[in-house]
């Protein structure tokens, strides 16, 4: 009981401060949805609460006790909390935001089953031995075959893809919001990351496990819940895929084709590449990985994750459907909405508020929000776990002790979360930052990840020249979303955008390049 109260009082100190904003946002004139508000408050308060209470329970100020969870995580709750971990506010509305956009298309819905078939290949390939070697993150490895200013190096792009999930996924958050709610995009983010950097901070894993059952019941729940109210609105699921057929052509399709992509076919081949190879090497992934009970647990969790990653997307996909249905044929102005939806990332809110029950709406939105924690907390402990333990434990302080790394850990979740929110504020587009998280990882960390598994004679030379190779390869092939232009050569560019498969080519000479390297310069004690 005393530690339910202990629970009680930062989260009352949380609502208490959702409902100042509330009352700021009344004064201010702003037009809110407030039975979504009152339920959002519901649903934050609840999830802090969960991510409180884990804290009380499992306190302990052991390093391995916040970012592993003491290794004791069971086969039910590891599957739940990798599931949430990539099934989240970027995984959902990225997904109906490419099923309804026109320049894309079902048939550029790769992200889904990209990622899980990731979590298949990860768990059969690389789950079992990363959990036998009891490492602590993904860089040990990394660390341990290359040396630690290599892992310090590594760390970089590892960071990077973590900062720009979160920030991803709190854009999703912003865009759903502003919509439903009718609260500004900045606002919308700013809450939830205090909210999700707070409870993260104060409980560690378990916090972030047993907030991701609730989560992903909530998140399923939700979403279900949405699609028969809203497949009235287009006359049924019959008559919408048939619009949408129409409305897309080829682009209604899983299954890649030259007569649909054109120039584009190999570009598609690479993402897909990107996204089943790129999803391995996350320490969000092994964070989950290393801390299952056993080498069992650690391979079947990922499996089966996979397969409800693929579940998931389901109703994201239909609500897609449903709102380009609706776009086509339903008048937007009559359900109560100012207009049509103003970009595609828009209309996973817009179906929710405005084809469905306004109870429903709010149900869906407590849903979308559950997705966006699971994935924000996930993420930023991950990447404070890597700050902590393999570059300020082995650069900075070797000898610091469990408890003070722990401290350290808690700070970096801080700093760590705020990078991520800022980034958020400042890009708005969700599936662009999605694939961008992915694309560093894929080019940068996979061939060194693969060589530090399976390669007994790669070394630390081999890996430095594969880095640089695979970083120039990449990054001169420019990148829209980060501003870089064009500078290689690349054949195949149209419109100021490389359609060769040049990220493939960066993965698979960075590979080629360690293997190569390796057996020609070798290290001092090596035959």
């Amino acid at each position: 009981m005393d530690k339910i109260l202990k629970s009680l009082k930062p989260t009352a100190l949380l609502l208490g401060l959702l409902l100042i904003v509330g009352i700021i946002l009344y004064a201010l004139g702003k037009s809110v949805f407030w039975p979504g508000f009152f339920a959002m408050m519901f649903f934050y308060g609840l999830i802090f609460f969960i991510g409180a209470y884990a804290g009380q329970i499992n306190k302990s100020d052991n390093d391995d006790d916040v970012m592993l969870a003491g290794r004791k995580i069971p086969l039910f709750i590891a599957v739940f909390t990798m599931s949430a971990t990539w099934v989240g506010g970027g995984y959902i509305n990225g997904t109906a935001e490419n099923t309804f956009n026109n320049d894309y298309g079902l048939l550029w819905v790769q992200a889904p089953w990209g990622y899980a078939i990731s979590l298949i290949l990860g768990g059969l390939f690389f789950a079992r031995k990363m959990r036998r070697m009891e490492y602590k993150t993904m860089l040990d490895p990394l660390a341990a075959k290359y040396g630690k200013g290599m892992g310090a190096v590594l760390f970089i792009p590892a960071l990077a893809g973590e900062i720009f999930w979160t920030a991803a996924i709190l854009t999703a958050l912003g865009t759903t919001f502003g919509t439903v709610l009718g609260i500004d995009f900045q606002t919308s983010i700013i809450l939830s990351s205090i909210i999700a950097i707070s409870y993260t901070a104060l409980g560690g894993l378990w916090a972030v496990a047993l907030t991701d059952i609730f989560q992903m019941v909530l998140l399923m729940l939700g979403l279900c819940l949405v699609i028969p109210f809203a497949l009235e609105t287009v006359g049924g699921w019959t008559n919408a895929w048939s619009i949408y057929q129409e409305n897309k052509g080829p682009l209604a399709t899983f299954i890649p084709s030259t007569t649909a992509l054109g120039n584009y076919y190999w570009m598609w081949w690479d993402y897909a590449l990107l996204l089943m190879l790129g999803g391995i090497p996350w320490q969000v992934y092994f964070q989950r990985v290393l801390s299952a009970k056993n080498e069992n647990t650690a391979m079947w969790l990922s499996i089966l994750a996979g397969f409800v990653c693929i579940a998931a997307a389901v109703p994201a996909v239909m609500i897609g459907v449903i709102g380009d249905a609706f776009n086509s044929t339903g008048d937007w102005v009559a359900m109560g909405a100012e207009g049509a939806p103003g970009t595609p990332a828009e209309i996973l809110p817009y179906v929710m508020r405005y084809l469905t029950h306004p109870i429903v709406a709010t149900i869906g939105l407590g849903a979308i929000a559950a997705a966006v924690m699971s994935s924000v907390d996930s993420s930023i402990l991950s990447a404070s776990s890597m700050a902590s333990w393999n570059v300020y434990r082995p650069l900075v302080k070797p000898d610091i002790s469990s408890e003070n790394l722990a401290k350290i850990l808690r700070r970096m979740i801080w700093v760590i979360g705020i990078a991520a929110t800022i980034l958020a504020l400042q890009i708005q587009s969700v599936y662009a930052l999605w694939f961008l998280c992915s694309d560093f990882v894929y080019c940068l960390l996979f061939p060194q990840l693969v060589t530090a598994m399976y390669d007994k004679k790669a070394n630390r030379y081999g890996s430095i020249a594969g880095f640089v190779v695979a970083f120039i390869l990449r990054f001169g092939g420019g990148d829209a979303t980060l501003g870089i232009p064009i500078l290689l050569p690349y054949p195949m560019i149209e419109d100021g955008v490389v359609l060769f498969p040049f990220r493939t080519l960066a993965m698979l000479c960075g590979l080629i390049t360690i293997i190569i390297v390796s057996r020609i310069i070798k290290e001092k004690g090596t035959k």
